[in-house]
Order: structure tokens, then C-alpha cells, then sequence
């Protein structure tokens, strides 16, 4: 039996392109993984492959762990597999749970059965934009369409508070909405509120906020409830609907989560992770 950790992601900065004539949006991103991870588990001798999901609800079309297989076997012999997801990461929330757990699968059958690195990333990139990136983790800079990823310098001195709103956002929505605007540019955040780490390189703003807030009004209303009650500015990750803040431990980010929980589905204080998706 294997076991993997996936971890949560968040976008602290991203900036949007126009979209390519297939459809996808080039972006720039610094993105940071954090200490807020699903548990996947894999075990050989099964009759067929048997997927169980546990923890928080979560869609078929957000659950990659299945056609994640399913490409690895139309590479190399699989055998049938039982595997567990325990699902902590909040879906719709544009923390990357769905990529990552798609990245934690492909990771372990990759030492299971000796797959190429070479067709790990290949696979990784048809899984999805984000699902690369979680192979790495650590403070990435990500380019192309998500494909392209670089390790930075890692953040130290940081942790962040993060809240989960009741209501999700779909990811193709928000995009879409973002292209009926015009391509708005998110407002950055401003350099004193910043952690010194921060205050050098992409601005720190998200240019799909305008689209967030446009298509769910709600979301006005929850980042507006956190910065009166963190007294820092709050970012939204990707497109949403997680928003977080800036602390400078992991208690500080914690108390601060804390006191939000009536506000939100979910709430952590979490520490960045220098690394992607992991067995344990």
C-alpha cells in the first residue's frame, strides 16, 4: 500500500493574457504550495479498479484520479488498483485539489511501475494546466498555460490565513466572464502590506478578481468581511472562491483563521510547502 500526500496550492500572483486560437489563456503566476493536503492511497490486488472517496463531497468532474490511470495504462501495464481519496481540500476554490490529487495518482503509479519521467510529464501536462506544477511545489513561477514551471526562491517568514466561502466558482465561468469584460487587470496589492519576500518581482495581483466578483457578488461581501476582521489585505487564488492574507507565522495565520470560521465553509492557517505532491 502507498500513500501520497496532494497539497493545495494558492496564486499569489496572476496575471491573464488573451486568450491563444485554441482557447487557452496564457498566464504568469507565482504560486506558492502550502501544508493543506488530500491523502491519496493506492493498493495493488483489487479485481478492478475500486475508487472510495472520503471527507468532503467532491463532483465527478472534479475527481481526476480515475482518467488519471486510465492514461497511465495506455502507456504501460497497470494492475487493478484500489485506491482511497480523502478529500480535505475544499473543490471550486481555486486551490487546485482536483490537479493535485490527478499529480499525487500519477506520482505513485510513476513508482509503481517505473513510468519515464519524460511520460510523467507528458501525462501531467494532458491531465491538466495546473496538474505540472504539483509535481515540483516549493514557490514556482508558472508560465505558458500552467505547463511551464520554475522554481524560485522559497518563502520564508510567511504563513497564510485561508477561508473557504460557503459558495464555490467554476474555473471556466470565471474565465469566460474574465473575456466578456475585456480582460481586466486585478488591482495589486499594495507593496507596504507586503511581506519583504514579496515586495520584488510580478506584481501581486489577480486579474481574474474583476471577473470573480462580477459573476458571484457574494465574494465582495465575504473578502470585505476578512479584512475587517485579519486587518490585512485578502487575495483571491485563482479563480476562487478561497481568498487568504499574509502572516508572519503559522500561529498568527492560524488564530486568524480561527476567527473567521463563522464566516466560512473552511479555514486553516498554513505554512508554505517546499515541496509537491509526496508519499508518506
Amino acid at each position: 500500500m502507498r500513500r501520497y500526500e496532494a497539497p493545495a496550492k494558492l496564486n499569489l500572483a496572476l496575471l491573464i493574457s488573451p486568450p491563444r486560437p485554441d482557447g487557452y489563456h496564457p498566464v504568469r503566476s507565482l504560486v506558492q504550495t502550502i501544508e493543506w493536503c488530500d491523502l491519496v492511497t493506492l493498493d495493488e490486488g483489487a479485481e478492478e479498479d475500486v475508487l472510495e472517496v472520503t471527507g468532503l463531497e467532491v463532483s465527478p468532474e472534479d475527481n481526476l484520479v480515475l482518467e488519471t490511470v486510465e492514461l497511465v495504462r495506455a502507456l504501460t501495464p497497470v494492475p487493478p488498483l484500489a485506491l482511497d481519496l480523502e478529500k480535505r481540500i475544499p473543490p471550486a476554490a481555486g486551490m487546485g485539489g482536483g490537479s493535485s490529487d490527478a499529480a499525487a495518482v500519477l506520482r505513485a503509479l510513476a513508482d509503481l511501475v517505473g513510468l519515464a519521467e519524460s511520460l510523467v510529464s507528458e501525462t501531467a501536462t494532458a491531465l491538466g494546466a495546473d496538474v505540472p506544477l504539483f509535481l515540483q511545489g516549493g514557490t514556482l513561477e508558472v508560465t505558458g498555460i500552467g505547463e511551464q514551471v520554475e522554481r524560485v526562491t522559497s518563502l520564508e517568514g510567511i504563513a497564510f490565513a485561508v477561508a473557504v466561502p460557503e459558495f464555490g466558482l467554476s474555473t471556466a465561468q470565471v474565465y469566460r466572464r474574465w473575456d466578456e469584460l475585456g480582460g481586466p487587470e486585478g488591482e495589486p496589492l499594495p507593496e507596504a502590506a507586503l511581506p519583504p519576500a514579496l515586495r520584488e518581482g510580478l506584481p501581486l495581483r489577480n486579474d481574474l478578481l474583476p471577473a470573480a466578483l462580477d459573476l458571484e457578488p457574494l465574494l465582495g461581501d465575504f473578502m470585505a468581511d476578512l479584512r475587517a476582521v485579519w486587518g490585512v489585505p485578502v487575495s483571491l487564488t485563482g479563480s476562487g472562491s478561497a481568498c487568504f492574507g499574509y502572516f508572519g507565522t503559522v500561529e498568527e495565520a492560524s488564530d486568524a483563521a480561527a476567527a473567521v470560521t463563522h464566516l466560512a465553509l473552511e479555514t486553516r492557517g498554513a505554512a508554505p510547502r517546499s515541496r509537491g505532491v509526496a508519499e508518506v
